[in-house]
């Protein structure tokens, strides 16, 4: 398994999909980074020599925003939207969804498990309300 800029990338794959679980490498931009660092998509990544690993970590470091940077940068862009209390930054703080889909069904993943609104009755309480006591 092959580390770039300490990271880890399965050595199995090809390297156009390998250099894709690197956080901000995405598939067009995974293409681009092969090309100027001249190797072959199609080559593993266990494949890769010393000299074409530190090649494609010196494009990937000069050349884009990748990992803890743009993890970073992205909080802070959260963080400020939320300061400012803008209609994005209140939805955030409230953990709702951001982009205009619907609440009042699904939104699951962002508002969580179903809270139940009601009083929850023990057995003896259920057990009255059915004989009418």
């Amino acid at each position: 398994m092959p580390r770039v800029l300490g990271i880890d990338i399965p050595g199995k794959k090809r390297l156009e999909f390998a250099l894709r679980y690197i956080y901000g490498i995405g598939p067009k931009c995974a293409l681009e980074v092969i090309e100027k660092a001249q190797l072959d998509a199609a080559k593993k990544a266990d494949d890769l020599t010393d000299e074409e690993i530190t090649r494609l970590a010196g494009i990937l470091q000069s050349q884009y925003n990748i990992e803890g940077d743009l993890r970073r940068e992205v909080s802070q862009n959260v963080r400020r939207l939320m300061s400012i209390n803008c209609y994005r930054g209140i939805r955030h703080k409230r953990g709702l969804p951001v982009r205009g889909q619907r609440t009042s069904t699904n939104a699951r993943t962002r508002k969580g498990p179903r809270k139940t609104v009601g009083a929850v009755r023990g057995k003896e309480a259920r057990s009255a309300a059915k004989t009418g006591k």
